[in-house]
């Protein structure tokens, strides 16, 4: 019985000492030459898409008369909500943004569509000022850097 304890004993200790040991690793000498790697490429996901955000256009996605009467601030607010809600939006829900003198707007998109390969997306961007609304409604489709441009308009 003793032995049968001392053996219980020593079996723990044992399986702690192979958990101790670690596996060597040897370097594998190769001839394979790399190609050279694109940093476009390995862009971390977040930088891509401030790069196409920034490359999108936001003139054409709004009414000329309302974005004229625009501040920076309320400018930079209505191409951030149209970008983001082409990237990331909900059908049908609005991306609201609020810029400086008491300008406003939204923007809404519908679902995505692909058309050769290309996804594009209905907008209406809503862009109001002293309680007049500008609106301007069309397509766009997604560029392969990323960029959003608009491919057709439509009245009302």
């Amino acid at each position: 019985m003793h032995k049968i304890y001392r053996a219980l004993l020593v079996l723990p200790a044992f399986a702690l000492a192979a958990c101790a040991t670690t596996p060597q690793m040897t370097p594998v000498a190769t001839t394979e030459t790399v190609a050279p790697v694109d940093p476009t490429v390995l862009q971390a996901p977040a930088q891509t898409v401030s790069t196409a955000a920034a490359t999108t256009d936001v003139t054409a996605f709004t009414d000329p008369t309302g974005y004229g009467m625009l501040g920076a601030k309320s400018k930079a607010e209505v191409a951030g909500a149209q970008f983001n809600a082409l990237q990331f939006g909900r059908v049908g829900a609005p991306r609201n943004w609020q810029g400086d003198k008491g300008q406003s707007g939204a923007v809404s998109v519908g679902p995505y569509v692909r058309v050769n390969l290309i996804d594009c997306r209905d907008f209406t961007n809503t862009i109001t000022i002293a309680a007049q609304d500008y609106v301007k409604k069309g397509t766009a489709c997604r560029e392969a850097d990323g960029s959003w441009t608009v491919s057709a308009t439509k009245a009302g």
